[in-house]
Parts: C-alpha cells; structure tokens; sequence
C-alpha cells in the first residue's frame, strides 16, 4: 500500500494524490492549477490507460479539472463521486472544454499575425463527454464496495454541494488501513450546506489547510455588511459587480439577496435588479434547486417548508446569452451583477470589469478567495491599473472584500475537524495552502495539538503499512515562463497516450483465446503498416 503526493502540496489548487493499493491504481481527485504555480509537480506514476479508480471530493475545477485530460490520455476507468458531484462536473468540465477551446482559437487566430506556432486546448469537449459516461454517484454515509479490499465512504464536507470527505478502507494481505481524505473542509453555520461531518477514526488522513494561518473572526452579519455596500453603491448610481464562482458561491449570494430583498432593506431602491450573468451559474442553481431537499440546511428547508425558494426572488434576472451579457452593461440603471470567474481569470466578469473599474461610481466586491497572481488578488491588494483583453484600465471603482464568506473552514473549523477524531490517526499529511501555511499548520498540529503531521512536497511517496516514507518530495520553485502563460495540449501527445493505453489494453488481453488474441495482433499490424513510415 502506497500513497503518492501529485499536486496542491504547498499550493492551494491542482488537488492530486495517487494510492497503489490492492492491485489498482487510483487517483483521489485530479484538478487543475489555477493562479501562481510555485512548485513542480511531479507526474502521476502511472499511464492514465492505467489508472482504475478515481475518487473524487467535490466539483470544483481545482480537484476535477484535468480529469478530461486524463480521458485523452487513455483513462477508461470509473470516476466515483456523490450524485450532485457528478452532475455539476457534467457542466463545470463542459464550460472548461469549452473556454480552453475558445481560449487556443483566439491565440491561434492572434498567432498567425505573429508566425507563432499553432495552440492546441488541453482537452476539447469530446473528451468530457466521453470521460462523463465513466461517472458514477453515491449518496452520503453509503459504503460502497469499491473492490476486493477496498471500500469507500462519502460524508458531508459542507464546502460545497455534494461536497465530500471520503473515507477508503484498504485491506491487502491480511492487513489493513483506514485513510481519510477530507477534501475542502466548509465553514459551518453557512445558509444554504449543513455543517461539515465529523469523523471517528483513521489510520491517516490527508486534509487541506486553505486557511490554516488564520481566522475568520466573530460570526459576521453578513446580510448587514451586505446591506450597507449595495445601498452605498446605488445611492452613488453605481453597478455592485460581484466576481463569484458560479458554483456555491452564487447561490450563497442569491440567498441573502432574497433576505435582502424580503426585509426590504435597502431604501430607495426597492426594486433593484440582481443579475446572474453566467450560463454555467444558471445550470448550477438548477440542480441546487433539484438537490434541495437532501443536501440544503435547515435554516434553508425552513423557508422552503414555507413555500419560499431559498435563491430566488423578485428581481432575479438571468443572462444566458451573449447579446443578454452585453446588455447589461448598456442598461444605466444601478444594479448587482453577479458573475464568474471568482477568481476574474476567465469568463463574463472580464468584461463586466472593464466596463465598471474605471467607474468610481461602482463597487467591485470581492467574496471568495484570491489566489495568488491572479486578476482579482490583484485588484483586491491595491492595484492602480489593470489590463483587461490586452487594454490598460483604471482602477476607480471602489473595492470592498467580505472575507467571512468563504467556502473553507478557518484555522478554528480545521482543528475542530481533525480533533474530532476518537483515536489519534497515525500521521496527518497537511496539503493544499500555501507555501508557508502547510508548514505553519503541520507544526501545530504536532507542538500544541500532540498529533504527528507533516507537509510533503510533490513527489513524494508514503509506504502505508512500514509507517515511513519512502521518497521525499521534490522542493523545486517553477522557473518563470517569459510572456504570456499558456496552457495547452499537442496532438502528438495524444498520439503517445493512444499508444500507451494500447499497451495497456494488451496488457489486460493476456490469457485471452489465441484465436482472439492473434485476430488482435493481425489488427494492430494492419494498423501500424498503413502508418508505418
């Protein structure tokens, strides 16, 4: 039994971890990096073709981003998740296809006056689509028999909806291991999740550790806070622009809106428009609305029971079209405009901050986290001027940031999660925080809480059953890339990953009937004769 660190290990995204185990090969989630790239990271130890099992936390981009890439690459195994996981990656890894398609196309287009060569996406939709069917989903707190030896368990993470800690037990050779991975732990006391589940016991656990240098503070009235910056915003006749993952953090802020809204707070303006301009949010909030019952709080099926639906309201205007996204920014009537990305990197939020920065009329809110070199920790640490879609803007509006709405327990949640277990776990390995807040939390954990833990690098591999690691991570800083940083795939990357699951898939023949077999044989060779050169 082995475990393997991959990605977000001193990094916050790029979520990654591989376990050997039982005769499989299983990744427990495979995101995206998103923002700064510090550190290298090192390869899956495995062809893709080879992998079995993916188990899955939640549908954020960071944690299930690249599991597309993996479909190209030959992965043909089952991705295990809860329902509601599965069916917001069937549109979050739709809406990524399609922005890295459209992304390569506008470079492509910009590179032919430039003679630069041809940029291919990282994956195209086809590759969701086919990765999609190899989805399955589970409910909450069901163990599932995975395979011989390896079962696994999803309980509520509260971060996200459908969100998941999951609990793997493994047994190989008469022996066995619990480990829990505890996905993105959320904050309690949220509108719209219940609470994050507490454990009893694990032999390891690999958790994350967002916010593990800091807290949020006393419980903030976030609809007071709220209240104040919308009726500041429209009593200077300005825009409230909201940069919002679509996914959680919109649906969070369409509920206290509808509190807003019903208590009718916000004076002189009793009729404000609030407009979701994403596609990919609008989708979201289908399937919150579809998924209420099971996964919403009780505060939330409170106001459901009394026959109010908890993210929506008078007011509520959606822009599902381009034509409809445009529009808003012609209309000169104040209003919030909710969109994504949370991060501003990509999407609709782009054009609504170029059209509303440079107004010192307007607010830019902030209400999820930064990451590092991204547009919106920008914008958020002061920046005078910003370019947008290669244009030089100036940053007038002003800038307010709501720090307690964030999705991540603080360091208060992430102590209160791993001290809940019953029986101190053999060993905690503290991922996915910053450089220095991985180490920081770590040597907590081990000087004030008496729990052994340690912040592994990429790279490095933990033998499960000796108790000791059998590699260490690689502490190597990524080399800054000169220009424009542009993430893509190649054709002839493809074609070697073909052929790497077509020796996987012959691999996986052996024993089979000679008469087969050599019909197998004659088929590869007719191939390879017409391509031969």
């Amino acid at each position: 039994m082995k475990l393997s660190f991959v990605g977000a290990d001193h990094e916050v995204t790029g979520s990654c971890h591989y376990i050997e185990a039982c005769n499989k090969s299983i990744l427990v989630d495979c995101g995206m990096e998103q923002g700064e790239d510090v550190y290298e990271n090192q390869d899956v130890p495995v062809n893709a073709s080879e992998i079995d099992y993916i188990f899955l936390t939640h549908a954020h981009i960071d944690h299930s981003g690249l599991i597309p890439l993996l479909y190209s690459k030959g992965f043909r195994g089952q991705v295990l998740a809860t329902e509601p996981t599965c069916e917001l990656c069937d549109i979050m890894l739709r809406d990524s296809a399609h922005i890295q398609m459209t992304e390569a196309e506008y470079k492509n287009q910009r590179g032919k006056r430039s003679g630069k060569g041809t940029v291919m996406p990282l994956y195209e939709m086809k590759d969701v689509l086919g990765v999609i069917k190899h989805f399955q989903g589970y409910p909450y707190n069901e163990i599932v028999q995975v395979c011989d030896g390896i079962q696994i368990r999803f309980t509520d993470a509260g971060h996200l909806l459908g969100s998941a800690s999951i609990e793997i037990w493994l047994e190989e050779s008469g022996i066995k291991r619990k480990i829990v991975f505890s996905g993105d732990i959320g904050n309690r006391d949220k509108p719209l999740l219940k609470a994050p589940e507490e454990l009893e016991e694990a032999d390891y656990v690999i958790m994350e550790s967002t916010y593990g240098d800091r807290s949020h503070g006393p419980k903030q009235d976030f609809v007071g806070e709220l209240t104040r910056i919308l009726q500041e915003t429209l009593d200077r006749g300005g825009n409230l622009v909201i940069p919002a993952f679509a996914i959680g953090r919109t649906q969070e802020m369409l509920y206290y809106f509808r509190v807003i809204k019903e208590k009718k707070l916000i004076e002189g303006h009793d009729n404000f428009k609030v407009y979701m301009d994403s596609p990919l949010a609008i989708e979201a909030t289908n399937i919150f609305n579809k998924n209420m019952g099971h996964y919403f709080s009780e505060e939330a099926m409170e106001m459901a029971r009394k026959g109010k639906n908890p993210i929506s309201f008078p007011g509520l205007r959606y822009a599902i079209t381009g034509d409809e996204s445009k529009l808003i920014n012609e209309d000169d009537e104040p209003k919030v405009i909710i969109s994504s990305s949370g991060m501003c990197e990509a999407g609709r939020i782009k054009h609504h901050l170029r059209h509303n920065l440079w107004r010192e009329d307007s607010t830019i809110l902030f209400v999820g986290y930064q990451a590092n070199h991204t547009l919106g920790r920008a914008i958020l640490e002061g920046a005078q001027e910003v370019k947008i879609f290669g244009e030089t803007i100036e940053v007038s509006a002003k800038i307010e940031h709501i720090d307690g709405f964030s999705g991540h327990a603080d360091r208060e949640g992430l102590i209160r999660w791993v001290t809940s277990f019953e029986k101190k776990p053999k060993l905690v390995f503290v991922v996915h925080g910053e450089d220095n807040v991985c180490d920081t939390f770590a040597e907590m954990l081990n000087e004030t809480y008496k729990i052994r833990a340690t912040a592994p690098f990429s790279g490095a591999s933990f033998d499960l059953i000796a108790n000791e690691y059998l590699t260490e991570g690689v502490k190597t800083r990524k080399a800054k890339e000169a220009g424009e940083k542009v993430q893509t795939g190649s054709v002839f990357a493809r074609l070697l990953s073909a052929g790497q699951r077509l020796m996987t898939v012959i691999s996986h023949n052996k024993g089979g009937a000679n008469k087969d077999l050599a019909k197998f044989a004659d088929q590869i060779n007719s191939l390879a004769d017409k391509w031969d050169r």
